[in-house]
């Protein structure tokens, strides 16, 4: 029987443990279901800082899946936001843990050079680890921005996604512009080397980034979204695709290094 290449998902942290209403590991079973769909097995990865662990498990893994989920620490992208903008990034309740994990993980995943897929917090955070801003709180920074903190419609389309025509994601999509939900209230400023934008809201802000060159960086595949197509794979095959295409690449780069 061929091995389902294992994908290392990032989880968040919540206190609300059922057991002692402690600190938890929190991770959407969407996210899950998506990977196991699209013929992958899905691990999460382990609740620490510790270098040394993060590295075997992106070795022992076949790619890496960074989620959504909590404001990143603005400290790592702006020391010097208005108290009036600075307000509106949400407190992480583990100390800023989480960040450093995946910043390590996003680390390891391009010196062990394994397939990347980053939604939401985690397409944000991809930007921040290579020295990029973020836009803090869109509806204070880009005047006539769209209402991209629709809560409400997590799981309906919100806005449309202008395609950059022969993207990785126009490919992945087939289309020239996709359909996508909406529930950020921060979004990438601009892509900083070695990114490109490759899809944007009407609005201006970046729905997808890009490797400009796989090959100069060495990546088997990276795709960095701003929405959630793990809540609208039952939407079309658009958004399944994005799953199939990062698990399939998993799977060709665990066969090339046997």
């Amino acid at each position: 029987m061929e091995r389902r290449p294992l994908i290392l998902i990032s989880p968040g942290f919540e206190l609300r443990g059922v057991e002692f209403s402690d600190l938890s590991v929190s991770l959407s079973l969407r996210y899950v279901q998506a990977v196991l769909a699209a013929g992958g097995v899905p691990l999460v990865a382990p609740a620490t800082t510790d270098r040394a662990v993060l590295a075997e498990s992106v070795h022992r893994t076949d790619g890496l899946l960074l989620t959504g989920g909590d404001d990143i620490n603005s400290d790592l992208y702006d020391e010097h936001l208005p108290p009036a903008i600075r307000k509106t990034v949400n407190p992480t309740p583990d100390n800023g843990q989480r960040d450093i994990t995946e910043l390590t993980l996003i680390a390891e995943i391009f010196r062990q050079r394994k397939p990347l897929l980053a939604i939401c917090r985690g397409h944000q955070l991809l930007n921040v680890a290579f020295g990029g801003k973020l836009v803090a709180d869109i509806a204070q920074q880009v005047p006539g921005a769209l209402n991209h903190r629709r809560m409400d419609r997590a799981f309906e389309f919100v806005h449309d996604a202008a395609l950059q025509p022969g993207s990785l994601i126009a490919k992945v999509a087939g289309k020239r512009r996709l359909k996508v939900n909406s529930t950020h209230h921060q979004a990438v400023a601009e892509p900083v080397e070695p990114f490109v934008a490759t899809a944007r809201s009407r609005d201006g802000l970046v729905e997808a980034m890009e490797l400009r060159s796989n090959k100069a960086a060495g990546m088997p595949f990276l795709l960095s979204v701003q929405f959630h197509p793990e809540r609208l794979v039952e939407k079309g095959d658009s958004y399944r695709a994005i799953f199939r295409s990062f698990v399939a690449a998993c799977k060709k780069n665990a066969s090339r290094k046997k």
